[in-house]
């Protein structure tokens, strides 16, 4: 009823606007009252996407005035706007009048001796009470006026719900545009988070171990020169070599793990982030229920989500504990990492919470972030993993 009473303010706007433009007076107004049949018909999606799907506005209003008249979007709000200040009214007024005739029959033996003699009558009736029996024959009768409302209102919500689903819904092929473009912006975003796990592994390989592999090359080069004329010196130079091999293989190890940790090829999801928790400075604690396996690519997306908000959580939180909630419900697999810090996290400051939206989007996936000053802190990963 509400919208339906915002419908006929717009409509008695439109109306006069186009009275007046046989004027001429009303082409100044017409602009603005296009944009109030806008805001109450975008009001209306809003109301029906709550409890139904969702409803997603057309584009901006067109510019010019003979653009904006001949759009289709903006005739069939005006055609909407109509009918739901009219017809969605009425049966707002029906279903709004519905539970005061009920609380009114229902209560009436309550106050029916404190009327005066000519009101004493039922929510709807045509009768004067004048006795108890009577009293109560009007109570039964609210009581069928509840019945009525349990029957009659989720129809009543429906027709007046119909107008607006068929008049406010996007043209047909609105939604594959829509959902072409956002396949347009994730399919950028993988590419660019692609590119930058290769730069960070090639910078990691280039700065790290390969440098290691120069060091070993050139103290086994030295070692092979002190070899004939001092023995012990080469040993030494050689103990050299031996560590510096040994630090480049293990940096070379935690490239490849970055790339895609071991455990979770060889164990689960579960054991890769209990290893993980393990190793924050932070206290962490860990629960995990997933029924089976997901998808590899999913694990490692869901396993890196985690690492890197356990990485600023040790780093920028100050807090004394987080902990990681893991669930699989139905197609999904929902991620929460939480904390007890200060709070204020952001996605562009440098806390690598981009790279995490950009793996997440990738898949597909959703990342929401709770951070207010104060804490706590919440980052949720939503991700699609198949049925």
């Amino acid at each position: 009823m509400g919208t339906g009473l915002l419908a006929l303010l717009a409509l008695l706007w439109l109306t006069l606007t186009a009275v007046t433009c046989l004027l001429g007076v009303g082409l100044v107004l017409l602009p603005s009252a296009l944009h109030a049949v806008r805001a109450v018909a975008d009001r209306e999606r809003a109301r029906l996407s709550r409890w139904g799907p969702e409803l997603i506005g057309p584009a901006p209003l067109p510019a010019g005035l003979r653009a904006a008249l001949a759009d289709r979007a903006v005739r069939r709000e005006a055609r909407w706007v109509c009918t739901h200040a009219t017809y969605g009214l009425l049966l707002g007024l029906i279903g709004a009048t519905l539970p005061l005739n009920a609380a009114h029959d229902t209560a009436f033996p309550l106050f029916w001796r404190l009327l005066p003699a000519n009101d004493a009558t039922a929510a709807v009736g045509w009768w004067i009470v004048r006795d108890w029996p009577g009293a109560l024959l009007v109570s039964l009768i609210g009581l069928l006026w509840v019945a009525v409302i349990v029957a009659c209102a989720p129809a009543l919500a429906r027709g007046q719900a119909w107008p607006g689903r068929r008049l406010l819904s996007p043209d047909p092929g609105a939604d594959l545009a829509l959902r072409v473009a956002e396949l347009t912006a994730t399919r950028a975003a993988a590419l660019d988070a692609h590119a930058t796990e290769l730069r960070r592994v090639e910078r990691a390989l280039h700065d790290g171990t390969q440098n290691r592999i120069v060091a070993v090359t050139v103290l086994l080069g030295a070692a092979r020169r002190a070899l004939s004329r001092n023995p012990e010196e080469a040993d030494a130079v050689l103990a050299r070599a031996q560590d510096a091999a040994e630090q480049a293989l293990a940096e070379l190890r935690a490239v490849v793990r970055s790339i895609l940790p071991p455990v979770l090829a060889d164990r689960s999801l579960p054991d890769a982030l209990t290893a993980l928790a393990a190793d924050c400075p932070v206290p962490c604690r860990v629960d995990a229920d997933l029924p089976g396996r997901c998808a590899a690519s999913v694990e490692a997306t869901a396993y890196f989500a985690v690492a890197e908000a356990l990485t600023n959580v040790a780093r920028h939180s100050g807090a004394g504990e987080a902990g990681v909630l893991v669930r699989r419900v139905d197609d999904r697999l929902y991620v929460e990492i939480h904390d007890d810090g200060r709070g204020g996290a952001r996605e562009h400051g440098g806390t690598g919470l981009t790279g995490i939206r950009r793996r997440v989007e990738a898949h597909d996936g959703t990342l929401l972030l709770a951070s207010p000053p104060g804490g706590p802190t919440l980052v949720k990963v939503t991700l699609p993993c198949g049925s």
